[in-house]
């Protein structure tokens, strides 16, 4: 069974929230870290809200509505989409958190939030990421954090950093121009 792809990019409160979701479908998720939200994650939104929406699911209570309104005001309220899971489908043993829903919970929450279903085929792959020395590489680490803060993807490991190249629609040229500022910087310190 194919998993829904969903475009926009979705976020969370928690590690076990991007878990949960990531079970129900395919999308790029961010992590706020609870009340947090600190600056790595707020750049992450804002980067996101420049490409096009985000979903912000949090959880049903009180915390995941300060939540929720905190990265409204971060990515603008123009692009947001809010999805909800009621609190009976997302409560385990008195606990309330998206991590508590079963897939078909956070489905229906994003659906009813009018995500958008992708069926673009992605610009890079593991090839590019091999090539480039981004994965498997000596100092793969190293470049992919040069290449992540001058894209504004953050850093992330091989794997995340390439979703993050596909899904926060970085361009061919875009990759390229980061390659050669990294390779100019790199000759420079030797």
């Amino acid at each position: 069974m194919c998993r829904l792809k969903i475009k926009e990019i979705i976020v969370v409160e928690g590690k076990d929230d991007v878990s949960a979701v990531k079970k129900a479908v395919d999308a790029q998720v961010i992590m706020t870290n609870g009340y947090s939200l600190d600056k790595k994650s707020q750049d992450l939104i804002k980067k996101a809200s420049t490409i096009g929406n985000i979903i912000i699911l949090t959880d049903s209570d009180y915390a995941g509505e300060t939540i929720r309104k905190r990265v409204e005001k971060i990515a603008g309220k123009q692009n947001c989409k809010h999805a909800f899971i009621p609190r009976e489908q997302s409560t385990k043993d008195g606990d309330i958190g998206v991590e508590n829903a079963r897939p078909e919970s956070i489905i229906e929450a994003l659906t009813k939030a009018r995500c958008v279903r992708s069926d673009k085929t992605d610009t890079f792959s593991i090839y590019d990421m091999m090539q480039n020395k981004l994965q498997g590489g000596e100092n793969s680490s190293l470049k992919r954090d040069y290449i992540g803060k001058f894209l504004g993807i953050g850093y992330s490991n091989a794997k995340q950093f390439l979703y993050r190249l596909n899904n926060f629609e970085i361009t061919r040229e875009e990759f390229e121009l980061a390659l050669q500022k990294y390779e100019e910087e790199d000759k420079n310190a030797n």
